[in-house]
């Protein structure tokens, strides 16, 4: 059992070891994961309870999750 997990993983490493386009392939990938979670998390989805205090913020949530009439 070891020897097949330690085979399987020396296959895998020797793949990425020569692989020349999909290095790039993975670097493009990790840039446009970068893209979505980090810099259109800024624009797109603020903070709203962000510089609240705990009873500013208590109050929010109060607002938001109770029904209006």
């Amino acid at each position: 059992m070891k020897d097949k997990l330690v085979a399987i993983a020396g296959f895998y490493i020797d793949g990425f070891r020569q692989m020349r386009l999909g290095r790039t392939l993975w670097a493009i990938i990790l840039i446009k994961l970068f893209i979505m979670f980090a810099i259109l998390r800024l624009f797109f989805f603020p903070d709203p309870l962000g510089g609240k205090s705990d009873a500013e913020r208590a109050d929010f949530i109060i607002e938001n999750l109770t029904e209006k009439p």
